[in-house]
């Protein structure tokens, strides 16, 4: 990172702790009246004040000018890679502060598999900003926790970062379905999988369907049968179906007894079922396979 400071100093040792594809730094700091610094990056960051800032503090992004282009500087700021950024004191203070600075394609490995890479992209061009940091800055503080004094594996600290990143970065309610364009994602439909085959009956309801990948269930259903080419219900039943041909195929376990354990009402609704996706009934269907197999 490309950094000039002028009239601002360290008061304590800077404390800092390299991550996979980050850098935590906490420092403690001073700066005097009309302190100025300047900061540009080609990788993202993040900043939070532990103290307020927004009356000593002015920010700008434009070429340095402070003349109507400048804000108070908020507790909590995202930086995207390349973006410049002027401050200017107008009192003397002292802060301190949690300095995150991420590659991209870190970044991206946090918010991609739920939004999307293009979305994903997208919510990395934009700054973010705050005042009211609330959970924000707990999980700063725990951070600073592990830059500090690491107790932990370094994956706790990554997670408490990635939890902070998507916290303040400026993600819309419904990115995650605006992002699918109109499809899910293999990242969802692994975590629909596995919760389905985690399922006692091997049943869901298509509410359950779509808070497992993080839609709304209007949403859900639409995209769904653009994806899969079937409806939630149909793509139930031909899975609960392969589980019954591998029960039937794989154990002398009676149809009725398929049927309990699969959570149908009674023999006749798995074999209507499942005469409706393979064309033929349980009976007749294993009779085949095992003839196949010979």
């Amino acid at each position: 990172m490309l950094s000039h400071t002028k009239g601002i100093r360290p008061v304590a040792p800077v404390q800092w702790r390299g991550l996979d594809g980050l850098v935590g730094v906490y420092w403690e700091a001073e700066g005097d009246r009309d302190a100025n610094a300047y900061y540009l990056s080609p990788d993202p960051r993040i900043v939070i004040f532990f103290n307020d800032v927004s009356d000593c503090i002015r920010v700008s992004n434009r070429n340095g000018a402070f003349s109507g282009h400048e804000r108070p500087l908020t507790r909590a700021i995202y930086v995207p890679a390349g973006v410049p950024m002027w401050t200017q004191f107008t009192a003397r203070h002292r802060f301190s502060h949690l300095d995150l600075h991420l590659h991209e394609d870190r970044l991206l490995r946090f918010i991609a598999p739920s939004l999307g890479a293009s979305a994903a992209r997208a919510v990395l061009r934009r700054p973010a900003e705050t005042h009211d940091i609330g959970p924000i800055g707990t999980l700063a503080g725990m951070i600073v926790d592990e830059v500090a004094n690491p107790a932990r594996h370094s994956l706790y600290a990554e997670s408490l970062v990635g939890s902070l990143a998507t916290a303040l970065l400026d993600i819309p309610a419904d990115a995650g379905e605006r992002a699918s364009g109109g499809r899910i994602t293999e990242a969802q439909m692994n975590r629909l999988i596995s919760r389905f085959e985690a399922s006692p009956h091997a049943r869901m309801t298509v509410a359950e369907m779509a808070e497992t990948v993080g839609l709304s269930e209007s949403w859900f259903s639409e995209v769904f049968r653009q994806t899969t080419g079937k409806t939630p219900l149909q793509w139930q039943l031909a899975r609960r179906v392969e589980r019954a041909k591998d029960l039937l195929v794989g154990s002398d376990i009676s149809v009725a007894d398929a049927a309990t354990e699969l959570g149908f009402s009674d023999q006749a609704h798995l074999t209507r079922v499942f005469r409706q996706v393979t064309g033929e009934t349980p009976a007749a269907w294993r009779k085949s396979a095992r003839l196949n197999a010979r």
